[in-house]
């Protein structure tokens, strides 16, 4: 989808938050200023618009996973909607400090989930009192209305893309500590130095994110269709060990014996009794012209002189 200037303008991208408010930071991305609201410069919001969709159809091609962060009211709805089309994991209520860097912590909560769902679901829960029952309710709701966005993220995301990043800070500095690349719309009083990739433009209109996040997500449609099918699942990838066990024959921890002959132990048991049995025989039974001595000991260690030549 072609992006039109005109379109930013109807939709209010270009309108910042009151000067007063305003981080210094943010100065390059500013056009003017106008009944003390300050104006977005949309030169640098297509820039970064394009930059954006070049780095997510990268990453959707790579079967590569995006999260969108978006709790404010206005982003809620069109982040829910956009991510269903795009197959994307999403957070539009409270964001839980640790989603990210206690990953592991939050799969447990989602296994919960599942338990509750099984549990209340089956015949079982009949067998519950009214208030057990409620309080079993009360907890699923509380997870859904959570992590519902993030249930099938079973790996952490590859790029985040975050609405108003002052909101989402949290978000943000998770994502920057594990390497994770940020992609934000953000306004006038954010602060660009935290994002990798900065989109400036309202983020507070309704029309403006949408516009923004349609955008993006076409790009991720696009890069998903262009991505090479899923990789097989380890079961398939080849023979299995007792596929190979069973090629190579019975070993040595096989529970039957040959069918015939005395076997790889029977065979050094007979060699090291007849090494025995020779070692004693020529311990025994001297040599001729020579004595019977020490066969370890030297001439010097038992007394005798080496004849002269």
């Amino acid at each position: 989808m072609p992006l039109v200037v005109k379109d930013f303008i109807d939709a209010g991208v270009h309108y910042g938050h009151r000067a007063s408010r305003w981080n210094p930071k943010m100065k390059p991305y500013i056009y003017g200023k106008r009944n003390l609201i300050h104006i977005i410069d949309l030169k640098e919001t297509v820039r970064g618009l394009l930059r954006a969709i070049k780095f997510f159809t990268r990453v959707a091609s790579s079967n590569g996973l995006i999260l969108f962060v978006g709790t404010k009211r206005q982003a809620a709805d069109t982040v829910i909607e956009q991510c269903n089309r795009s197959g994307m994991p999403y957070v539009t209520e409270r964001w839980l400090g640790g989603t990210l860097t206690n990953f592991r912590t939050i799969r447990s909560r989602l296994q919960r989930l599942e338990e509750l769902e099984n549990t209340l679901d089956s015949e079982q829960a009949l067998s519950y009192s009214k208030k057990m029952i409620s309080t079993l309710n009360r907890e699923r709701r509380k997870i859904e209305r959570n992590l519902s966005g993030i249930r099938h993220m079973n790996r952490l995301p590859e790029a985040l893309l975050v609405i108003d990043p002052r909101r989402e800070h949290i978000a943000v500095a998770e994502a920057r500590k594990l390497g994770i690349k940020v992609v934000a719309v953000l306004d006038t009083d954010c602060d660009p130095d935290q994002i990798d990739l900065p989109i400036p433009g309202n983020d507070d209109s309704m029309r403006s994110i949408e516009l923004l996040i349609k955008q993006l997500t076409d790009a991720i449609i696009e890069g998903r269709a262009a991505a090479p099918s899923e990789p097989p699942p380890p079961a398939d990838a080849g023979p299995g060990r007792g596929e190979r066990d069973r090629r190579r024959g019975p070993g040595r921890g096989a529970g039957t014996a040959p069918a015939s002959g005395p076997g790889l132990r029977g065979a050094v048991k007979q060699r090291d009794s007849g090494t025995r049995a020779d070692a004693v025989v020529s311990e025994s039974v001297p040599e001729e012209g020579e004595a019977a001595a020490d066969p370890s000991s030297t001439p010097a260690e038992s007394g005798e002189l080496a004849p002269a030549e």
